[in-house]
């Protein structure tokens, strides 16, 4: 495996704009990651807590996800200069999720298509406006327009992209972790970079349809893929034995809300007794759990 490290300086206020910080590892052939931390998203780590990095090819670099604030996708773009000479052709979100996408500017220049799910557009100007107004308060980071930006391409289904020697395969999924996620598959290291599909230690947070996401698990799991990147938490070399923990916990949810609703009981009942046996499994269970019992209640209620 093969590390980069590039230095950064922090100020006591948002963040320093002239030299930056960011460790990848390569992963795979070719696959560099930056792992994130299991954190809340707040004024200290500005949001940076998501695993991000880069796929090069012969021809370019494909970048997966930007990171939790402007200068985190500097300095991804910094250690993208100091592994190869390939200039970045395509920026991948998978998913709307701040800590994914708030990076994006630093890649806006020609040449450079920024990929995502169909929904991607949608949820970003939905959400935009909200996120440009929180960010200041929440992760101390300054947000403008120009910084949520929106696929160049739209990927319905399928969408092959071709890096030169290495053909990237990238699925966009029904509502699962959200309503946009999108996978990428590099055929050449049989590795799938799942993103927030997978959870590793940090508990799964739904955002999108609880059943859904069992049911792209179910279909995923079937592929013995030699290397996993997951959204949060380390790099799986086990797959699908290291996606149990998460299908356990969601499978969980799906039995024991039913078995409420069955009884009549209300979704104030849900949120106090539902799946706290897993409590001690999770890392931030207290800070998302509730929230996914509300989700995945809404969701069940109504499926009969």
């Amino acid at each position: 495996m093969r590390f980069l490290f590039v230095l950064i300086l922090l100020t006591g206020s948002a963040y320093a704009t002239a030299a930056q910080v960011l460790s990848v590892t390569e992963v795979a052939p070719g696959i560099y990651t930056h792992r994130g931390v299991h954190e809340l998203p707040d004024t200290k780590n500005h949001g940076a807590i998501a695993n991000i990095g880069f796929i090069v090819g012969e021809r370019c670099v494909a970048v997966i996800d930007t990171g939790g604030n402007p200068q985190q996708g500097e300095s991804l773009k910094l250690a993208i200069k100091h592994t190869t000479s390939k200039p970045v052709c395509y920026v991948i979100n998978t998913h709307v999720h701040p800590d994914h996408i708030y990076g994006n500017k630093a890649f806006k220049e020609a040449g450079v298509k920024f990929v995502g799910h169909e929904k991607l557009a949608r949820a970003m100007a939905t959400r935009g406006t909200y996120y440009i107004d929180k960010a200041a308060d929440q992760l101390d980071v300054k947000l403008t327009a120009e910084d949520i930006i929106p696929p160049d391409l739209a990927v319905k289904d399928h969408l092959d992209i071709d890096l030169g020697g290495r053909t990237l395969k990238l699925t966009a999924h029904p509502a699962a972790h959200t309503d946009n996620d999108l996978t990428v598959y590099d055929e050449k290291t049989d590795t799938l970079w799942i993103s927030d599909l997978l959870f590793i230690e940090h508990l799964p947070v739904i955002d999108g349809s609880l059943k859904g996401w069992l049911a792209e698990l179910e279909t995923l799991e079937s592929h013995p893929y030699k290397t996993v990147i997951p959204g949060h938490g380390p790099i799986v070399k086990d797959w699908p034995k290291s996606m149990q923990p998460e299908k356990d916990y969601l499978e969980m949810l799906l039995t024991e809300i039913r078995a409420m609703i069955k009884q009549g009981k209300y979704l104030e009942d849900a949120v106090e007794t539902v799946g706290y046996s897993a409590k001690g499994q999770w890392q931030l269970f207290d800070q998302f759990h509730r929230k996914n019992v509300t989700t995945a209640f809404a969701e069940l209620e109504w499926e009969n």
